[in-house]
């Protein structure tokens, strides 16, 4: 039997870089190596895109690659491509757009999913519609050295920093947390308690993205559920973040070993059914393909549940979230690699 030409894409230019290295070389160390022929495939920070070979690792990548002379023709060349990037340039719908036009079979969602789900203002948008529940927000936008606060019908009030913080405060309570739009493992979020920590942290978060979300704050337990299908979406068990910090920053993700998963998460079963049944409708309504981890906010004292983002590239390492919660229901790594390059070649 012939092998699977199997493209693997990683690094790329967004602030989640190293993240991407990491995933992607998990990924080449436990694919199936009967079934599929591998070509890893890095993107430097500065998107330079390199043949690697597999014996890399994060800290020794510059060793193991040379320039790729036509990077069309190249990937051409792959019956199926996983592109295992992290945030903006990568997880936004730009490769998902480029691999569609090229018409090579991707691992995970398409362009349209991609660049609602990266976006957390437009993901808003979507979500409200298919009536899930979310916390209570506001749109920002950095533009030259006013901001432009957007009320509930989208029109827009350019004012200085401090206006926009009363207008914010007016409808919204602390603490708040400040978001760039478009950005991926917390990389940019701040807690907000207090007028002056707002401003401070508005200006911290434009300078990853111009689009800023502010959001109220939920008082309650952060869990997470992987979905995996096209058209038959199945949800995992869900699984239960125990952050190290205040809440769960890129340190706590990936620096500070205090941070706990709980798989299961211990909740009731009925409480659990509700956010399995949540995460598909969720992944459907942004019209998602292949694969997604789903973060939600179980608010203390009431159990309401809210959805928190839509990962459609979460982190792919043998110890990630997603992978594990798959494992915990009886679906090994190994295994869940192949499945969602089967529902890539399969995806309509």
């Amino acid at each position: 039997m012939n092998k699977i030409k199997t493209g693997i894409i990683f690094g790329g230019m967004s602030t989640e870089h190293d993240v991407s290295v990491i995933s992607g070389k998990s990924i080449i160390d436990h694919i199936n190596k009967d079934k599929y022929e591998i070509f890893p495939i890095y993107i430097d920070k500065n998107g330079i895109w390199y043949i690697c070979d597999e014996q890399f690792d994060s800290d020794n990548i510059e060793n193991h690659i040379k320039p790729i002379d036509n990077i069309m023709e190249y990937l051409k060349s792959f019956d199926v491509v996983f592109p295992i990037l992290h945030g903006k340039y990568g997880e936004d719908g730009t490769m998902q757009g480029l691999l569609e036009l090229l018409k090579i079979p991707t691992v995970g969602c398409g362009v349209l999913a991609s660049s609602v789900a990266m976006d957390k203002v437009y993901t808003k948008i979507v979500l409200d519609k298919a009536n899930i529940k979310q916390a209570k927000s506001v749109y920002v936008r950095a533009m030259d050295d006013k901001y432009v606060y957007y009320d509930k019908e989208f029109n827009e009030i350019s004012d200085s920093m401090s206006n926009i913080c009363k207008y914010l405060e007016a409808e919204l309570k602390y603490p708040m947390f400040i978001k760039p739009s478009n950005s991926g493992s917390s990389v940019g979020i701040n807690k907000a308690k207090d007028t002056d920590e707002l401003a401070k942290y508005i200006e911290e978060a434009a300078k990853y993205d111009d689009k800023i979300l502010v959001e109220q704050g939920i008082d309650g337990r952060e869990v997470e559920c992987s979905v995996l299908g096209n058209s038959y979406v199945k949800a995992s068990c869900v699984g239960e973040i125990k952050p190290a910090d205040d809440f769960y920053t890129f340190d706590a993700k990936y620096n500070n070993s205090d941070s706990k998963l709980t798989i299961p998460a211990n909740i009731s079963k009925d409480l659990s059914d509700k956010i399995r049944a949540i995460a598909v409708k969720a992944f459907k309504a942004i019209d998602g393909k292949g694969f997604s981890r789903i973060d939600f906010f179980v608010e203390n004292g009431t159990d309401e549940i809210y959805l928190n983002e839509i990962n459609t590239l979460p982190g792919f390492t043998s110890i990630s979230m997603y992978p594990k919660l798959w494992e915990n229901d009886g679906l090994a790594y190994e295994k869940l690699i192949d499945e969602l390059i089967s529902l890539a070649m399969t995806k309509k």
